[in-house]
């Protein structure tokens, strides 16, 4: 009896070793254990094989001059060949620049952290759950509660919305939870950030940003927006599954690798910073961050220890995001190879 319950175990573990491999992404497996190429361009070769249209990549590796790299398409109906400078959607990562401008503001004394949403916005009370409780500080640091406007069944597919519609489909549903209570990343906080500092400056906050970030830093190619840019400048970006180009749709900041590269290295170094503002910066946010949207993935990211700026762009995005987590080996990757071409 008791062999015959090892057969069955035995055959059972068979069965579902064998299903759990049927449904492991083997290009995710296949990008990780293939061979450590020599070069960095050789690496994004492999990336571009791996599936993405185009990819950009800047490196500041501390004491040596930059690097830039390009492979693929900058633009695959036209078969333009990628171009390290071109200009990129680079989503979330935006929002390091938001807690800067939050920052400078703060320092300067504009805003208060611990002031709340109905402080700066009143009218928003009694329809956001907490707002009279709701601190800048925690919406900065994505500890709000508020519903995160993006997770609305089926945004993506129509994500060209206006303030207003935006705070509609939010407006009315409960808070996910209390104020710092929990930890949610959420959109929609730093939605209203720019509201309340456009309502503070008495002007869009993205000519702050510009004052005190981008003509500080001579960044001469990151805009505010898709209307700022030269269109033929901007890569061309896909989404598996969607039949088009989706270069045309406005969804936030533009720049190229470089320029994110040189404001990621001012603001970890400090040199993007004040007497007293990178003391208030490193209490509320973070140092490096990633950014999606359909067709476009992006990464500015710091690593200390070989003090490299490392910002890679790829033009390719997929409804499962197994594109995003082959990105994040193909990142590991290349700090790899420069570890090995640093010792070698």
């Amino acid at each position: 009896m008791t062999s015959r319950k090892t057969i069955v175990i035995r055959i059972l573990l068979f069965v579902g070793t064998a299903i759990s491999l049927f449904f492991v992404p083997w290009l995710l497996v296949k990008a990780w254990i293939l061979p450590l190429p020599d070069t960095v361009q050789e690496q994004l070769d492999e990336a571009i094989g791996h599936g993405f249209d185009g990819m950009v990549v800047y490196i500041d590796q501390g004491g040596q001059s930059p690097q830039y790299f390009a492979s693929g398409w900058h633009d695959r109906d036209s078969k333009i060949p990628a171009k390290p400078d071109a200009l990129f959607k680079i989503a979330s990562i935006g929002k390091l620049y938001d807690a800067v401008a939050v920052t400078k503001m703060v320092s300067s004394g504009r805003l208060s952290l611990d002031k709340t949403l109905a402080n700066y916005m009143p009218e928003l009370a009694g329809t956001i759950d907490n707002a009279e409780q709701i601190t800048l500080r925690n919406m900065i640091q994505h500890r709000s509660g508020i519903p995160n406007y993006t997770d609305a069944p089926n945004y993506w597919a129509a994500p060209s919305m206006t303030y207003e519609e935006i705070l509609s489909s939010i407006q009315g549903l409960p808070a996910n939870f209390e104020p710092d209570e929990d930890y949610q990343y959420c959109n929609t906080n730093y939605l209203l950030l720019g509201k309340i500092m456009d309502k503070v400056l008495g002007y869009e906050n993205s000519h702050f940003k510009q004052e005190e970030i981008l003509t500080p830093l001579k960044l001469t190619h990151t805009y505010a927006s898709l209307n700022e840019a030269n269109m033929d400048d901007i890569m061309s970006g896909y989404h598996v599954g969607h039949p088009h180009d989706l270069k045309a749709d406005d969804l936030g900041m533009i720049a190229t690798a470089e320029d994110v590269g040189i404001f990621l290295r001012a603001l970890n170094d400090g040199s993007l910073f004040e007497e007293g503002e990178k003391e208030i910066y490193s209490s509320i946010y973070e140092y490096e961050h990633a950014g999606w949207v359909p067709g476009y993935q992006s990464f500015a990211e710091y690593h200390e220890d070989e003090d490299v700026v490392l910002v890679a762009f790829y033009s390719t995005t997929d409804p499962k995001l197994y594109n995003w987590n082959l990105s994040e080996i193909v990142n590991s990757r290349i700090v790899k190879i420069l570890k090995r071409q640093e010792n070698s």
